[in-house]
């Protein structure tokens, strides 16, 4: 593991994973509670989802087929429609958390607890997938293989296709031709941030640095986590040879996810970058984001967190801050990345 080079967040900016009290562990009829045994113990899949019933059943239905048979955890992020029993009916051999409220990003640490609870040993390899997403297969068992080959790797990112119809996201572009630079044995492109949706990361790297933003929530939450690997010396890159299928659902929050999401850039922003660099990407922001009340309610919420900022504030150091001003002149271009 490499040496921390920064203090772990602390668990108001980091968010501690909700009391044992709070989410309930759900395992098949005649179980004492737990995924099925892996084919490929190294790695596990954890699933968020909320109010997707028919989707996620799909989901688990293709996570079960694949040869690689990994155990996984599905987090129901306090769905009324049903979803959690329908889980338990259809997908005994999952582990199933059944939250009474909605945790957004957090959902992801429940399950990671989940599935450390519940293997014996638990995998030091986590895959996160969304209720409308599905790993190819054969591509967890090649991330496990490269994550083996290189300890100081803390998360591969796969590229995307778009379904129906297998298209190219967008974003794989921009995880291609990353202009992040890195060390020589990265197997792929550099990355400053990452995809949760899509992503395979290091258990013991993920909790070194808190895992994911209680604050956050939702929407462009990876930054913060991302910039706290760089900070404690971790690695993060882009394996196109990864493949992750994702059927954009239609039920979509979308103009809470926009809103959530303005305030998080500004946030990672305030609470990560130096002051010129701050000031530039907030300005950017402000400029390029679109001039309605969904966009004022994110602006103003995160100025409404100024106080938790200032109390939380760790500028980055030298080497984990060049990651994110390489990035800057992709992100003023992106076509994939926006708030419209």
């Amino acid at each position: 593991m490499p040496p921390a080079s920064a203090a772990a967040p602390s668990a108001d900016a980091a968010g501690a994973a909700p009391s044992p009290d709070g989410p309930t562990t759900s395992g098949a009829p005649g179980r004492t509670g737990g995924p099925r045994p892996s084919a490929d113990p190294r790695l596990a899949v954890v699933v968020i989802t909320h109010r997707r019933r028919a989707e996620v059943l799909r989901a688990l239905e293709r996570l079960r087929d694949l040869p690689e048979r990994p155990a996984v955890a599905v987090v129901d992020n306090g769905s009324d429609d049903g979803t959690a029993e329908a889980v338990a009916a259809e997908h005994p051999w999952a582990l199933l958390v059944a939250s009474p409220e909605n945790l957004g990003a957090l959902g992801r640490d429940v399950g990671v607890a989940a599935l450390e609870r519940a293997l014996d040993p638990p995998p030091e390899l986590i895959a996160f997938c969304d209720d409308d997403t599905w790993w190819e297969p054969g591509s967890l068992a090649r991330a496990a293989d490269v994550l083996e080959a290189h300890p100081a790797l803390a998360c591969v990112t796969a590229q995307i296709l778009v379904e129906p119809g297998g298209r190219q996201d967008a974003i794989n572009v921009e995880l291609r031709e990353s202009p992040v630079e890195g060390p020589s044995w990265l197997p792929g492109p550099a990355l400053g941030s990452f995809l949760a949706g899509a992503s395979v990361v290091r258990r013991s790297a993920f909790r070194e640095v808190g895992g994911f933003s209680r604050r956050l929530w939702l929407g462009g939450e990876e930054e913060l986590m991302a910039s706290d690997l760089a900070a404690a010396g971790w690695e993060l890159c882009h394996l196109p040879e990864l493949v992750l299928h994702h059927q954009p659902s239609p039920a979509r929050e979308r103009l809470r996810r926009r809103r959530d999401g303005v305030r998080n850039t500004l946030w990672f922003t305030w609470l990560r970058r130096p002051v010129p660099a701050a000031a530039r990407r907030t300005a950017h922001l402000l400029a390029s984001i679109p001039r309605d009340r969904t966009s004022a309610a994110g602006v103003a919420l995160a100025i409404a967190g100024l106080p938790w900022v200032v109390r939380e504030r760790r500028r980055l150091p030298a080497y984990a801050e060049a990651r994110f001003a390489a990035l800057e002149e992709s992100q003023r271009r992106s076509t994939a990345r926006h708030y419209g």
